[in-house]
């Protein structure tokens, strides 16, 4: 059984359905026994870095998913949960998880692309993965495959190490981090067509190992 986390912050269904579809299964739960017993974690969201963290304390999720990464469970983190898996964030000047060592920081202004025009924030759209190093989730994945991507902030880990993939819009960020047996990545695979799907369907097998 794979555990989507729900800690009010969104996007939940559209996951369940492409897990779903792939012919897994899941369930969307804020319950700390369900979430202990599952054997993979899913860690969505949109919205604000802030609230997120309120809510995940709130409901003491903050401390299951301390505890299942250093139990080496497979975790992923989309979007919003790419981000407060770092210590800090600059939006709301949250403090985070820190499953990672980094901190999530705002597109620079003004924005602009290689042309020398003004780039829109919030990132919004499709847009190419250059992976840095082969990731046993990243099977499969083509360089040409594009991904769709929603936010104003980025991941930035203090490593260099925990970078897996990168992306440009108006500056190259990490849009794919990982440590262990964690990977999450900024933009959405569920959104994501054939190739999204092809990333999540090699996370519900994935068994954790990583050699980094």
């Amino acid at each position: 059984m794979i555990a989507i986390i729900d800690y009010k912050a969104g996007n939940l269904r559209s996951v369940e359905l492409a897990v779903r579809k792939l012919g897994f299964a899941c369930r969307v739960t804020h319950s700390r026994e369900e979430i202990s017993e599952s054997e993979r974690i899913i860690f969505p969201g949109v919205g604000a870095a802030g609230k997120a963290m309120a809510d995940l304390k709130h409901l003491g999720l903050d401390n299951v998913l301390t505890k299942e990464f250093k139990a080496q469970k497979p975790i992923l983190g989309i979007c919003l949960g790419a981000q407060i898996i770092l210590e800090s964030s600059e939006e709301n000047s949250a403090q985070c998880l820190g499953l990672i060592q980094g901190a999530v920081k705002l597109f620079p202004q003004p924005l602009v692309s290689e042309e020398n025009e003004r780039l829109k924030i919030p990132h919004m759209g499709w847009n190419g993965v250059y992976l840095r190093e082969e990731h046993p989730v990243f099977k499969g994945i083509a360089a040409a495959d594009e991904f769709y991507f929603v936010h104003a902030y980025y991941p930035l880990p203090a490593s260099d190490n925990h970078v897996i993939g990168t992306t440009d819009y108006g500056i190259e960020f990490p849009s794919v981090i990982g440590y262990e047996n964690l990977i999450a990545m900024q933009f959405h695979p569920e959104k994501s067509g054939p190739a999204g799907l092809r990333i999540l369907e090699n996370f519900c097998t994935w068994d954790g190992r990583y050699v980094e």
